[in-house]
């Protein structure tokens, strides 16, 4: 599926700078990159060829139903819940498999890739949501993804960030996203084709960075690139078994803080753009 006229981003964008220290704490004078031009003109035809007909998907009642799941066994942080009630999650799948869209569970996007189901997903934006007092703010700020995947997280982070900026290693998942967002319309979500490892340096320093991949480690471009009073959420692996736990990362004046929370499966985290 493409969506016909102009695309977002209109040009493949390939993030091709080296890992180096972002100046977390100087962002008053920096020339930051702006987001392209915002999707607005995917056609009526995409439209068509990307929701199910006649499944009734697209009802609202059919999130709502979903969110008071995901509430009814612990989600609480209520933008991120109002966020999943809006974001229809069986556009961001095959057709095939749309009918579980709703359901609690991850599906495969291709490319040994999957969408994680609802409950992690609103787990991980809650993380985010409280590390920055984003209660009190009312957003989340800058945000970096470190892995597009289908786009539905980024478009999640779009409804609770002032801008998001989403890294896809994956040029097949990078069109993918960028053909499914078309029709979110999002002014302040922008898509770059590039290795999630490094970052993305030019729109640094972040107040969020949030990974959607398990690796062993937690790279320095993405601590360096992290603004102080920032939090990094990402798997990582852990301990002799090297299981998979979510941990948090928080910057101070100070370094950084790390916390370990639950156990997690996510594909592995790789390096290089493919």
């Amino acid at each position: 599926m493409s969506a016909r006229g102009r695309r977002f981003p209109v040009v493949l964008e390939r993030a091709v700078y080296a890992a180096g220290p972002a100046k977390a704490d100087a962002r008053a004078g920096q020339r930051v990159q702006q987001p392209q031009r915002p999707l607005r003109d995917a056609s009526e035809h995409a439209a068509r060829e990307t929701v199910p007909l006649g499944l009734g998907l697209d009802s609202q009642s059919v999130r709502s139903r979903m969110v008071e799941r995901l509430r009814a066994h612990g989600a609480q942080c209520e933008p991120v819940l109002a966020a999943m009630a809006s974001v229809p999650r069986h556009v961001f799948v095959d057709t095939a498999l749309a009918a579980q869209a709703y359901e609690d569970t991850a599906l495969p996007i291709g490319l040994g890739q999957t969408i994680s189901k609802p409950s992690v997903v609103a787990r991980m934006l809650a993380l985010l949501y409280e590390g920055r007092d984003a209660a009190r703010t009312g957003s989340l700020g800058r945000v970096l993804e470190i892995g597009s995947g289908c786009g539905y997280q980024a478009a999640l982070l779009s409804l609770l960030a002032q801008q998001v900026i989403s890294v896809e290693r994956l040029r097949p998942l990078y069109e993918r996203a960028r053909d499914n967002l078309a029709l979110m319309r999002r002014d302040n979500l922008r898509l770059v084709y590039g290795d999630g490892r490094l970052g993305h340096a030019p729109n640094a320093p972040y107040d969020a960075i949030v990974c959607a991949a398990g690796g062993d480690d937690v790279p320095q471009a993405w601590l360096d690139q992290l603004a102080v009073g920032g939090r990094l959420l990402a798997p990582t692996r852990v301990g002799p078994q090297k299981w998979q736990v979510l941990i948090t990362v928080d910057r101070t004046g100070d370094g950084w803080t790390r916390r370990d929370h639950e156990s997690v499966h996510f594909v592995p985290l790789r390096s290089g753009i493919a």
